[in-house]
């Protein structure tokens, strides 16, 4: 399931605090700020969705994200992967490059740097 860009933000402004009430995510908006009402609709969809949990503290509420930053990326990675590039990573890296116009070098630091963390990742199994 796919966020809004006004769901989206909420949940990266709890992935960045880790819990908050309304004001306390309202608060992290650059000005001008949403409604206090239109964050707290937002945060109740996003619990609707799975997304956000809470815990009561008699009318106030804590909310704190269920899902993952990293889970989030994973299965947004995933969706535009199938949905624009056929499963093929080495067409979106193609994409990627042509479209920030990547030097060689870049290139290469790219591959090193993915060598590095596909080595981090096999020592972890």
């Amino acid at each position: 399931m796919y966020l809004t860009k006004a769901e989206e933000q909420i949940m990266q402004i709890l992935w960045d605090m880790k819990a908050g009430i309304v004001k306390d995510i309202r608060d992290r908006f650059n000005n001008p700020k949403p409604a206090r009402n239109t964050v707290s609709t937002v945060v109740r969809i996003l619990e609707k969705k799975g997304y956000v949990g809470h815990k009561a503290f008699g009318n106030t509420h804590l909310y704190h994200p269920l899902i993952s930053k990293e889970d989030y990326s994973k299965s947004q990675l995933s969706r535009l992967m199938s949905g624009y590039f056929n499963n093929s990573f080495p067409t979106l890296a193609s994409f990627f490059a042509r479209e920030n116009d990547l030097s060689i070098q870049d290139l290469e630091e790219l591959l090193e740097e993915t060598k590095k963390e596909l080595k981090k990742s096999k020592r972890k199994k």
